[in-house]
């Protein structure tokens, strides 16, 4: 199972660290990945990450978002800074078939 932790109500400009623990288990060297779903939006991904740590990046937050992983403590993370209203939604970890059930990020004043 998948577990994402860390979402919050955050101000224009701040950062969060999101967390994807693998519990009862590990990555298995999959591809980890963040999706996003905005209200009233399709989903997107956002960020995916290799075993190998070759990472790539949807356009809109290229500079701004930093996706990592520790196989060691079964745990990925995406790191965010200088937030932005339209970064609000739902945010899913996704690996080897799984997805966790979502931790909301609010980037509101």
């Amino acid at each position: 199972q998948l577990a994402e932790s860390g979402g919050a109500l955050v101000q224009p400009g701040g950062s969060l660290r999101l967390s994807c623990a693998a519990s009862g288990g590990t990555f298995n060297r999959n591809v980890v990945r963040w999706d996003r779903q905005a209200p009233g939006s399709k989903r997107e991904w956002v960020a995916f990450i290799t075993y190998q740590n070759m990472r790539k990046y949807v356009d809109s937050v290229k500079g701004r978002f930093t996706i990592s992983r520790d196989d060691a403590e079964n745990i990925a993370y995406l790191q965010m800074r200088d937030l932005k209203p339209e970064d609000t939604g739902v945010y899913y970890c996704l690996s080897g078939g799984l997805q966790g059930q979502g931790t909301q990020v609010t980037v509101s004043s």
